[in-house]
């Protein structure tokens, strides 16, 4: 296979972890595919909701992160239309994978400067969910609209993960368009072993997101006030909508005593593997995910998952490996938790050891491989 050159535009990428799902994603990807391409990344030299520079990080130039990863890391003061088009002509690729949709610098600009190039790939990363649109869906749909009109993807494929993604995309963008579907890469780490895993007592819930309303943080809290048995949950992620972090916090104080939530503040994405290990299941209720790679790693940590019905990960009571539970009956969330505290010990081993397994068989299948390889021919 030839090798190529991968260009490639994002808002935040490594050593940044808080803007979650996409910087895992590429990391991910480049992990993977890194044997067969060379990758050049243009992104900020800040992270999500950060304007401290990264340490060990040269800004406003290449920097090489190994042997077929390279980070050009723009500053904020750098960053605009010229010196954006500047580096994007002067920069030779094979191929050029445009992040998101909404993003002026990463996303639309990026089309627009390299509007006249075959091969460029956009991955919606479920921008275009309909989901999505539960926040600043007027603006979002009003740029739709120009786009359509203006035909900026005219000349792109889109990256979908999913069948139900590349619908969604056809609605918003048209069905002339191209589409590739290719599941994320899952986070390439050793194979783990769970051993006569025990639930704890009380019973350890985990909650690994950015904190805001299409995560469902507020709607998991308020569940908790139907739960009558002991059990504690911790929360990680930064916190996106502070207005929305007090409502949460309220929430929080009117549980009742059996009821213990913990904040514990950001987790660095190479802590999450074996951090998880130490809780007894994992909980994301979010409005939808068009991946979810904490749900994948909780898996890949034995425990077992209460997340929505919004996700691709669905009918996991049936594998026995979790529940994916309707948003719209808080009394169905807080019976699942109940129902997760009160399985037994000899069943929850059941359901960790399932989890494991069904981990490593989605990890291990070869056409996530071939897929990701496909965006690039």
């Amino acid at each position: 296979m030839e090798r190529k050159k991968i260009l490639i535009t994002i808002d935040w990428f490594l050593p940044g972890t808080k803007s979650g799902g996409p910087v895992r994603s590429y990391a991910n990807m480049i992990s993977h595919l890194g044997a067969y391409h060379d990758f050049y990344i243009i992104t900020r030299d800040t992270d999500y909701c950060s304007d401290e520079v990264y340490k060990n990080v040269k800004s406003n130039a290449w920097n090489q992160l190994n042997e077929h990863t390279f980070v050009y890391y723009i500053s904020k003061d750098r960053l605009n239309n010229e010196n954006l088009k500047k580096l994007l002509n002067e920069t030779p690729f094979d191929f050029v994978y445009i992040n998101g949709i909404y993003s002026w610098y990463f996303s639309i600009l990026p089309l627009w400067i390299l509007r006249k190039q075959q091969n460029v790939i956009v991955a919606a990363r479920g921008m275009l969910n309909p989901q999505a649109f539960s926040v600043k869906g007027f603006r979002k749909k009003t740029f739709l609209q120009i786009a359509r009109f203006f035909r900026l993807y005219k000349n792109v494929t889109f990256h979908a993960t999913n069948e139900d993604e590349a619908e969604h995309i056809r609605t918003c963008v048209g069905n002339e368009i191209n589409i590739k579907i290719a599941p994320n890469l899952p986070r390439a780490q050793k194979d783990a072993v769970v051993i006569e895993k025990q639930k704890h007592t009380p019973t350890r819930f985990v909650n690994i997101a950015r904190i805001s309303i299409e995560k469902g943080t507020l709607k998991m809290i308020e569940a908790l006030h139907k739960v009558e048995h002991d059990l504690i949950l911790d929360i990680y992620g930064p916190i996106y909508d502070k207005i929305y972090w007090e409502k949460c916090k309220q929430a929080i104080q009117n549980l009742p005593k059996n009821i213990t939530i913990n904040y514990e503040g950001i987790l660095p994405s190479e802590e999450v593997p074996q951090r998880l290990g130490h809780y007894d299941f994992f909980v994301l209720l979010s409005e939808g995910e068009n991946f979810g790679h904490a749900i994948l790693e909780a898996f890949m940590a034995g425990c077992p998952v209460i997340i929505s019905n919004k996700t691709p990960w669905k009918h996991l009571q049936s594998r026995h490996i979790g529940w994916d539970v309707s948003l719209d009956n808080t009394s169905e969330i807080a019976s699942t938790f109940e129902q997760a505290i009160q399985i037994s010990d000899k069943e929850y081993l059941e359901y960790s050891n399932n989890a494991l397994k069904y981990s490593k068989e989605f990890s291990k299948n070869p056409e996530l491989l071939m897929l990701n390889l496909e965006l690039f021919k």
